[in-house]
């Protein structure tokens, strides 16, 4: 059955227990994400993966969606996870993975979360969506919509590449431009929203987290359910780095994996990085950035992510940390890993990539460890950054 395991809705700071059955954005409570909580106590046999569908959808037990006839879906998920043969050996790394996002629909991971967002809006009934958006989230919010008739309002900020704007608008979404951060597009799309629109910023709706909580899932199974020593995720918003630790958490109370041995890092621009200063100063929530440096990597130009407290609990929980790169550093990393993989990374994957040899030079990640980089998206999308 879809989505039977599925309980309610529960915000992770105070506690407050919401009804599945009716729309909820966040906690009205404290202003905190609401995330979907499900029955483990009796899970399903993970056997029953074997011949199902090669797509994200094949966990649908532990999804929120619950009539399968409201799944809007374009094939998203079950990326492969990539051997890094080469730069393992350059590197001394006994296992060095990617988790290569750049596959999905509209071309990033942002597929996973507004497919899950747009299926669960459409089985409550909801009839206009909005976002603000660096870019692929914008696309993705597009494209679902069109699939499933539902409107969608995009705000983006001028600094957005040119293809995410034509990406969106040919799918039929009204696209607003706005001067500044994605911060700032958020706040103008607050102001212009009557309340008719449902919102599904980051972590501002339960659903989002969900598909992207996926990405864990697979790479647990593509894994044979042994969990990597090391994740290393490019954070802005934060919804993915979260999900992935959501999700390794719930494989644990099902009992699918024996333990999680997997250390959570989150890589920022060095113009743009509240996640590392308020890491090093070992707070529980994240100060806001003033004056956020533009990018190559549209999508860590976030200045103060609403899941913040989240953020940092996966952080902390896992034991693991947090690193800046600079723009430079990714254009370097881009070539080094092209050269040597034939894999053309997102600015935002290679953002990864440099953070991994990073740590690895300052021997927080060890010789004999296991490790996964994910690259969220495909560069393509991303040319006109380069030519700048």
């Amino acid at each position: 059955m879809f989505g039977h395991l599925y309980k309610y809705l529960q915000c992770d700071n105070c506690g407050k227990i919401y009804d599945k059955n009716h729309i909820h954005s966040y906690c009205l409570k404290d202003g905190q994400p609401l995330l979907a909580k499900y029955c483990l106590e009796n899970p399903p046999n993970k056997s029953l993966l074997k011949n199902r569908p090669a797509n994200m959808w094949r966990f649908h037990e532990l999804l929120p969606v619950e009539k399968q006839e409201n799944i809007v879906s374009l094939g998203e998920g079950f990326t492969p996870l990539l051997s890094l043969t080469t730069l393992a050996l350059n590197y001394n790394q006994s296992q060095l993975l990617l988790k290569d996002e750049s596959g999905n629909p509209t071309g990033s991971f942002k597929a996973r979360g507004i497919s899950m967002a747009v299926s669960k809006a459409k089985e409550l009934g909801i009839k206009n969506m909005c976002i603000p958006t660096a870019g692929n989230a914008g696309s993705a919010l597009s494209a679902y919509c069109a699939k499933s008739g539902i409107e969608a309002h995009i705000f983006m900020p001028e600094a957005t590449p040119k293809t995410f704007k034509l990406d969106c608008e040919i799918m039929g979404a009204i696209v607003i431009n706005v001067k500044g951060t994605i911060a700032d597009a958020g706040k103008l799309m607050q102001s212009e929203n009557d309340g008719s629109w449902f919102d599904v910023s980051t972590l501002k709706e339960p659903f989002r987290l969900e598909g992207k909580k996926t990405m864990g899932y697979e790479i647990a199974e593509q894994l044979n359910w042994q969990l990597p020593d090391v994740v290393i995720y490019p954070t802005g918003g934060g919804t993915g780095l979260i999900g992935i630790w959501k999700a390794f958490k719930e494989l644990k109370a099902m009992g699918w994996v024996k333990n999680i041995p997997t250390k959570m890092v989150a890589v920022q621009g060095s113009g743009c990085n509240p996640v590392i200063k308020s890491f090093k100063k070992g707070l529980h929530y994240i100060e806001p950035y003033d004056n956020p440096a533009t990018t190559i990597a549209n999508g860590l130009r976030v200045p103060k992510p609403f899941g913040d407290r989240l953020v940092m609990k996966t952080l902390y929980e896992s034991q693991g940390t947090a690193i800046s790169v600079s723009d430079k550093e990714i254009l370097d990393g881009l070539k080094e890993f092209a050269q040597t993989e034939g894999v053309f990374l997102s600015p935002e994957g290679a953002a990864v990539w440099v953070g991994y040899k990073k740590l690895k030079l300052q021997n927080w990640i060890k010789e004999d460890q296991s490790v996964v980089l994910l690259n969220t998206g495909s560069v393509y999308k991303y040319v006109e950054n380069f030519s700048k």
